[in-house]
């Protein structure tokens, strides 16, 4: 798969069950986000098959079950956080009453009449996902939402996304923080491009021998380039 003429995604193959959260890790520059483009259908694919919820990705059909947090915020300063979660719920076609709720489920209540130019950078960020939140997709597409939370908030919202997995979302959640990668069910590690290892963050220690997930991703490095050099 390319981007901006330069070949990113190389031999990249895997099926994410229904309910269940994906960890993408990987530092940046690996390809992650390109890959998330391709699932929501914003990045071109010149090559292969993209297949979300049964249909080609990018399909009109999709435009209200996938939900899509980008890592940059897509939403407007001068506008206040309700009046931001307004515009797009209208535009998504979602139910007015889905502004109070996601506003709450991303912690959000005290800031609601706030411009956005105001908030910081945190709360930024919980705007952008409280966008992706409304009408109740199948589907959400995460580039690192957690980049710049506290600890505590980072937690808060990973309580988020179990719940939101319980009710039957699939969750697909980017990161470069390994710390994080032990609430995912299953794990892509990613670097240049290719899946290192995809399994359960227990499948992954246990076939690398190491106690921690860091230790894991190091590993597996190691063991591609010795399986290069030989």
């Amino acid at each position: 798969m390319e981007r901006g003429g330069r070949q990113v995604l190389h031999d990249v193959t895997f099926e994410v069950p229904r309910g269940s959260i994906v960890g993408l890790m990987g530092p940046s520059g690996c390809g992650k986000t390109t890959l998330m483009r391709a699932i929501v259908g914003v990045q071109i694919v010149k090559s292969g098959t993209v297949t979300v919820l049964g249909e080609p990705a990018g399909s009109p059909s999709l435009r209200r079950r996938v939900g899509y947090a980008t890592q940059a915020p897509a939403v407007y300063d001068d506008l206040s956080v309700t009046e931001n979660l307004r515009y797009f719920a209208a535009v998504l076609g979602a139910p007015r009453t889905d502004v109070d709720r996601v506003a709450a489920e991303v912690g959000l209540e005290a800031q609601r009449d706030q411009l956005v130019s105001t908030l910081s950078g945190g709360q930024l960020g919980r705007v952008n996902l409280a966008v992706a939140l409304l009408g109740a997709p199948e589907l959400l597409v995460l580039d690192e939402p957690t980049v710049g939370l506290d600890p505590l908030l980072r937690q808060e919202l990973w309580t988020l996304f179990r719940r939101l997995a319980e009710r039957g979302v699939t969750l697909i959640v980017s990161s470069h923080v390994m710390d994080e990668a032990g609430r995912a069910d299953r794990l892509l590690l990613m670097r240049e491009g290719r899946i290192l290892a995809d399994g359960t963050p227990r499948e992954l220690r246990a076939a690398s021998g190491a106690d921690d997930l860091e230790e894991t991703f190091l590993h597996l490095i190691s063991e591609r380039e010795e399986a290069r050099t030989s």
